[in-house]
């Protein structure tokens, strides 16, 4: 029988405290986006007196636009139509939905990391100057980058703890790639089931232009399902006894387009990869899973 105070104390929500620095910071940053975007039309409207000077404002006006009308206007609007709970999609730095989250593992870092590695996959490097230009001068040169940076995408509040990718015929602008969110303690999946880290896996085809913000971007595979079943058959063939449960009709809906405007088709399947048999260098296998059979079980879940 459940605890009826333990019942009560989970039932009470908390209320967001009123902040009158919250308030001001919201406006200033709606204010900041007004003066971008008429700091914009100023430039454009005056390009047309520039002759083949415009060329120059028309990059200048992109540029301007792209990374930084658009982005804080998305911010200003998604604040206010996009929820902060989980809804089974990552959200871009701009607050647009990102990448379906299709995959969940149960395992330790150290043992998620060793079956990444043993399934083929290189750890893509942090986003820094010199990853960026190094990923900017591959693309164009098209010169292999195994481990080229994946911009990030937000979940539970905060960006991906890693990402991990495998480049397709040494062309960093097609590659498979997964990335990684540690979830909060005792945080559940709807429908009562527990993880220890949710990945979106989508597969890169080309490079092109967003169409939400303009801005130059890896363009996705709108089948993400082909993707999802790639990391799942790796890390299966990684190692022997890995057990998968695989959540059905997890999450059907708020699936159309990721925050770079691709289509998204899914069944909305959630595999759920269990590697607690997976060996760590002098350690043996914990008892409580020692003689699981490998095996892929199916759960009905909550859409």
């Amino acid at each position: 029988m459940p605890d009826t105070a333990t019942s009560e104390t989970r039932a009470a929500p908390r209320r967001k405290r009123f902040s009158i620095n919250a308030v001001f910071d919201n406006i200033f940053f709606v204010l900041a986006g007004l003066a971008a975007v008429w700091l914009a039309y100023l430039i454009f409207s005056e390009s047309f007196a520039w002759g083949w000077g415009a060329i120059w404002f028309a990059v200048v006006f992109w540029l301007l636009l792209a990374y930084l009308v658009l982005p804080r206007v998305h911010r200003i609007l998604t604040q206010l139509y996009v929820p902060d709970y989980f809804i089974g999609r990552a959200r871009t730095s701009d607050g647009l939905l990102g990448d379906p989250v299709n995959l969940a593992v149960i395992a330790t870092g150290e043992q998620l990391h060793q079956t990444m590695d043993a399934a083929g996959w290189i750890r893509a490097d942090d986003i820094t100057l010199a990853s960026t230009w190094r990923i900017v001068t591959s693309t164009l040169t098209h010169r292999s980058y195994d481990e080229a940076p994946v911009s990030p995408l937000f979940l539970f509040g905060r960006q991906q703890d890693f990402a991990y990718q495998q480049e397709v015929e040494g062309n960093p602008a097609k590659r498979h790639h997964v990335r990684f969110w540690k979830c909060p303690p005792g945080w559940m999946l709807p429908g009562g089931h527990r993880v220890d880290w949710l990945a979106a896996g989508t597969f890169d085809r080309a490079v092109g232009f967003s169409l939400f913000t303009l801005q130059i971007t890896h363009k996705i595979d709108e089948n993400t399902d082909i993707e999802r079943d790639h990391i799942v058959t790796t890390m299966r063939g990684a190692h022997a006894g890995v057990r998968v449960v695989v959540i059905r009709d997890f999450a059907t809906g708020y699936h159309a387009r990721n925050g770079g405007g691709d289509t998204i088709r899914t069944d909305g399947d959630l595999p759920v990869v269990d590697l607690r048999r997976v060996r760590l260098p002098g350690q043996g296998v914990p008892g409580d899973v020692v003689g699981e059979p490998e095996q892929v079980v199916e759960l009905r879940g909550i859409s």
